[in-house]
């Protein structure tokens, strides 16, 4: 039986490999391995170090010459919706949003496939079973849960049980600051309804009610447009040399 220390971990640095956001550079990522009784605190104290967590692997970019990753967290509680985000907060009104244990199902494979199929045909996940994707929500050892959502009214309910369409998931972690939205999907044929602003929206709310302070986004790269829509979520902070500090958008 394999065991792992739960005082100090091992860090490990990977190989050099294209990186996926700016052509012509090369990624290396350091990370360490999520598990035993310390797992949570360790991944609480990772995360806001400007680590992010896949399955049980806490990681981080250790790029020799590019320092363009940037972890954001956004300001919960001094957030405020634009004019925009108030209309896809009104556009889906009709959908409710249910916290379920990290547990996989077929329903979500299925959407998730759907997703994978549309938005990220040549992507490092493009090739995942649905193995890979029960690996990707049950392999953890914090605090993990799955945000449902479904499409409410007469047309979408299952008899019986009241659960309308699955449209959208999440898979975010529950830490002692914050929300960390570690993967998230949708129905790539509803575009008009901007999903995933909405996903980051409710996660706000969330954040709000439970008295967490941040929301925890992942990486944003500068020049990137897959990543440009983090910034739109502000107040928020950054992590830098000096720690995290509050984000103040370039002058156009």
């Amino acid at each position: 039986m394999t065991q792992h220390p739960t005082q100090s971990p091992q860090f490990f640095l990977t190989a050099p490999s294209p990186c996926p956001y700016i052509d012509g550079q090369f990624e290396r990522k350091v990370f360490t391995h999520l598990v035993g009784e310390k797992a949570p605190e360790m991944n609480d104290l990772l995360t806001q170090g400007g680590f992010r967590r896949s399955q049980n692997i806490a990681y981080r970019p250790a790029c020799e010459t590019c320092r363009a990753c940037v972890s954001v967290r956004i300001l919960a509680n001094e957030f405020a919706p634009t004019r925009n985000m108030r209309r896809v907060l009104h556009h889906n009104a009709d959908l409710i949003g249910s916290l379920h244990e990290a547990e996989p199902s077929t329903e979500q494979y299925s959407l998730f496939r759907k997703y994978l199929d549309a938005r990220h045909r040549r992507g490092g996940m493009s090739d995942m079973t649905v193995l890979d994707y029960a690996m990707m929500v049950e392999d953890t050892h914090v605090k993990t849960k799955i945000i449902e959502y479904r499409r409410r009214g007469p047309d979408s309910f299952i008899t019986g049980k009241g659960r309308g369409e699955l449209i959208a998931v999440a898979l975010s972690d529950i830490m002692v600051d914050g929300l960390s939205m570690v993967y998230s999907y949708f129905d790539p044929d509803l575009a008009e309804r901007s999903l995933g602003t909405f996903m980051i929206l409710d996660h706000i709310a969330r954040a709000r009610a439970a008295g967490l302070p941040h929301v925890y986004l992942g990486y944003w790269v500068n020049g990137s447009r897959k990543m440009s829509y983090k910034v739109r979520f502000t107040p928020q902070e950054h992590l830098g040399s000096k720690g995290w500090e509050r984000y103040v958008p370039e002058a156009v």
